[in-house]
């Protein structure tokens, strides 16, 4: 344990001195913000427009603004959170190739599987502190201009977002293990993501994929219930179990 606690401090000094977990964190605080302003600022906008639009003949009506406005514009940015997180976060391991860095350590007795933990471990925690602030920010806002309470589940609907987040770190690390470049291992999961975007087309497949999670918006209106989301935390939850454990056994025979 002494090992891996010392490595897993390596990896928050290592996030900490290349900035990237500042940039994250404001990132985040940036979206956090951004929810309940834009909504804020919709009907202002509407009314800057108003008029260049009704030369052309296109009439706006009144423009109502409530906490579900700022929430759709939470789940609209979401997909560029995940962006953020894969970009920023998505040469943790192949960097170490590139530099040579993990052969002295390995050398000396640190066990493989401990390198991936630590890096699991440290992802996991900057992406669970960095999105519950932006989740906490929207939600504070919200709650301060409108009112959240019509609205249903809002914790739950956020959970699953969250539960997405974990997934990709997982599978960041499972193509790190198998690819020597980031830009292989965005490439591999911007195209896994793509696949289950096209997966989700199918109703019979939709409500088992990892995909479903990140539709918390039906939950927090009433559109879907949470035993629709079951299915998908399972298989998701199992998947980042077993993209995990493959990354070890992989990393285990790899050369560097």
């Amino acid at each position: 344990m002494r090992q891996l606690t010392a490595f897993t401090r390596k990896e928050f000094t290592e996030i900490r001195r290349s900035k990237k977990g500042l940039v994250v964190f404001v990132i985040f605080v940036i979206f956090g913000i951004m929810s309940p302003a834009m909504a804020k600022l919709t009907p202002w906008l509407y009314e800057t427009l108003a008029e260049s639009l009704k030369e052309q003949g296109i009439s706006i009506g009144n423009v109502t603004v409530t906490a579900l406005t700022s929430w759709e514009q939470y789940y609209k940015n979401m997909f560029m959170e995940f962006l953020v997180l894969a970009v920023v976060f998505g040469g943790i391991l192949t960097s170490e190739y590139q530099k040579g860095t993990l052969i002295n350590i390995l050398t000396k007795g640190l066990n493989r599987w401990k390198v991936i933990a630590a890096k699991c471990i440290a992802l996991f925690i900057s992406w669970t502190v960095c999105y519950w602030l932006c989740f906490g920010i929207t939600c504070a806002y919200t709650a301060y201009f409108w009112d959240n309470g019509a609205l249903r589940h809002i914790l739950l609907s956020a959970a699953g977002s969250y539960l997405f987040g974990i997934w990709l770190i997982a599978v960041i690390m499972l193509f790190s293990t198998l690819f020597n470049s980031v830009t292989t291992v965005l490439l591999a999961t911007g195209v896994l993501y793509m696949v289950l975007g096209f997966l989700s087309m199918i109703p019979a497949a939709a409500d088992y994929l990892p995909l479903k999670m990140t539709s918390g918006l039906d939950l927090l209106t009433g559109k879907a219930a949470v035993q629709d989301y079951a299915a998908s935390a399972v298989v998701t939850a199992a998947f980042t179990v077993i993209a995990v454990a493959v990354s070890v056994r992989v990393f285990n025979r790899k050369r560097l």
